[in-house]
């Protein structure tokens, strides 16, 4: 497939895309730009997995980055808050396109020796109000590690938003109201309690570290 072909595929995903409902299209949008993939995953949390979202194939389309971040902006303009932070490196692109629909100002924090810190000269003001927004969520350990510092920097988060919940029955609990664009419902499983067909697979340990 040429350039040309692709960018006219891209184009054409997004035009579908506008046309239909975010609950109803987002799954299909996931798979059409191959951002949801099917295997045996090792997820961040560290659970395992039959399927993995690969969120940057999603968000290398400028144009369905715009309409799905301006849709979770929606939901989260009801909070009052003064800037948008996002924990490196999944939620960088999502929180900056939320933080420009809501018309605040985004920082991020990133890691270093193993955990995420403000870093580049971000502040962080005396009780300035944030918006923690990352791309997917299961367990919610970056999210919650980006809640403590605004907090330790003597800030506050009103509202958690991402794109993808796929924490299942048991919602992490961030200490303030958790806001997603679509739920979906993904089977992780233990390392050590493997369905017999899943373990028969080669895992993988997709995504950024």
């Amino acid at each position: 497939m040429t350039v040309a072909q692709k960018g006219k595929n891209a184009t054409l995903i997004e035009c579908r895309y506008k046309k239909k409902t975010m609950s109803e299209n987002l799954p299909a949008l996931f798979r059409k730009t191959g951002a949801l993939l099917d295997g045996h995953f090792i997820l961040r949390s560290g659970l395992h997995s039959r399927q993995y979202f690969q969120c940057a194939l999603l968000l290398q389309h400028p144009k369905i980055v715009e309409q799905v971040c301006s849709q979770l902006a929606e939901k989260l303009h009801a909070f009052d808050c003064d800037s948008v932070i996002s924990p490196a490196l999944g939620g960088i692109i999502v929180g900056q396109e939320v933080a420009r629909s809501l018309g605040k100002r985004h920082i991020f924090v990133e890691k270093e020796d193993g955990k995420l810190v403000l870093r580049r000269g971000f502040k962080i003001d005396n009780r300035e109000k944030f918006v923690v927004v990352e791309d997917v969520v299961t367990r919610g350990g970056r999210v919650q590690e980006t809640i403590d510092i605004v907090r330790a920097h003597g800030g506050s988060v009103a509202v958690v938003g991402v794109i993808v919940d796929r924490s299942g029955k048991i919602k992490p609990d961030f200490g303030c109201p958790f806001v997603s664009l679509i739920e979906m419902d993904v089977e992780t499983f233990p390392a050590d309690k493997l369905p017999a067909d899943l373990a028969r697979i080669p895992a993988v340990k997709p995504g950024s570290k």
